[in-house]
């Protein structure tokens, strides 16, 4: 991991010491995280807490979500049709549906289909949201002195409420496009068939009207302010305690390890919490705009309730499907949360000190 000195001037100060992130309480050094001092630390201490500027934590999220994403991809792929089409018997399986997927349909058009729709708001999503997290927790914990853990469950859910803006659209558009495959997919008929990402924009729209890029809004809300909330939340924890185990102070690094497992570890447990959330937000979005002719009743119910109420649409798929629906695509959604939790926190902190050290390494030039 990165060391990096600095003579960047404190941005803010407070005497209250945190766990969190972006900040470092030792004025000698720049960390992408800080927590508070280990037992035995000297009460009273003073040191002065110095922040990455808002900006550096844009960017450095940006590009630690982008490439985040762009990995697991084509797991998140897997798991959007195994909740997508419950019903299909060669998705059941996480490894199977894998092979079948990537056999079938290939790597572009198969696990990576709507890849183009991801990216559309990986970026801007990520910085949005760390650029909003970091913002308000400064002011809860560091100038209004609120609780941590609650702190962080707050700034979580708000920087993904403003960032929602933003990625639902692309959210829409990248499941549509994962759960239909390839363009005249043979494999697997999903009711859904664009040709590329523009098209897709431009069918939704002419066909469906604009307001269907936010359809699911409520829902995806629903899944992703907890998740956002309870991954921070525990992301800060386990670093506290990571720093503990490793009897480490302020100006020195966790360790690979360490820093791997505990934003695997956060996004993991997060992932799991939030799983029926998901499903619910899969159906939504990529359920037919048209209800067939010749529906069930029963089909009928399941539309209805799934387009107009989330709490009667996970009602709707215990009564259905039980507990093994509400957690269908758990196993995939698990692994990607992890992995891509890891990814982008490791190189949001290792992109983070980069920028500083250049900031850091400009100043001390003038």
């Amino acid at each position: 991991m990165l060391s990096l000195s600095s003579s960047i001037p404190v941005v803010g100060t407070h005497e209250h010491p945190s766990e969190g992130i972006f900040k470092s309480q030792l004025p000698s050094k720049r960390h992408g995280s800080s927590l508070p001092p280990p037992a035995g630390e000297e009460d009273g201490k003073s040191d002065e807490t110095v922040y990455s500027p808002i900006l550096h934590c844009m960017l450095a999220g940006g590009i630690g979500g982008a490439i985040g994403d762009s990995a697991m991809h084509s797991l998140d792929t897997v798991k959007t049709r195994q909740q997508g089409a419950p019903t299909v018997q060669k998705y059941k399986n996480m490894i199977g549906a894998y092979r079948t997927i990537f056999v079938e349909e290939g790597l572009p058009k198969g696990l990576y289909g709507g890849y183009s729709g991801a990216m559309l708001g990986s970026f801007p999503s990520a910085a949005i949201f760390f650029a909003t997290y970091e913002f308000t927790k400064r002011k809860m914990i560091g100038e209004w002195e609120i609780n941590e853990t609650f702190s962080h469950l707050t700034a979580g859910f708000l920087g993904d409420f403003v960032s929602s803006f933003v990625y639902v659209p692309s959210e829409v558009l990248k499941t549509r496009l994962q759960l239909q495959g390839r363009f005249n997919n043979p494999h697997f008929h999903s009711g859904y068939n664009y040709k590329n990402l523009s098209d897709a924009i431009k069918t939704i729209i002419r066909q469906e009207g604009w307001a269907t890029l936010f359809f699911g809004y409520k829902a995806t809300l629903s899944r992703d302010l907890p998740f956002s909330g309870l991954q921070f939340a525990f992301y800060e924890k386990f670093r506290q305690i990571a720093y503990s185990v490793e009897q480490k102070t302020l100006d020195q690094d966790l360790s690979l390890t360490n820093e791997i497992f505990t934003g695997a570890a956060a996004g993991g447990l997060a992932g799991i919490i939030t799983t029926p959330l998901d499903v619910v937000k899969t159906r939504i979005q990529t359920q037919l705009p048209d209800i067939p002719e010749n529906a069930s009743q029963k089909q009928l119910k399941r539309q209805k309730t799934l387009t107009n109420s989330i709490s009667r649409g996970l009602v709707t798929v215990f009564k259905t499907e039980g507990v093994a629906g509400l957690f269908s695509g758990v196993g995939p959604r698990f692994i990607w949360t992890s992995v891509q939790s890891s990814i982008m926190l490791l190189l949001y902190q290792i992109a983070l000190k980069t920028l500083d050290s250049k900031m850091s390494t400009d100043d001390c030039l003038e």
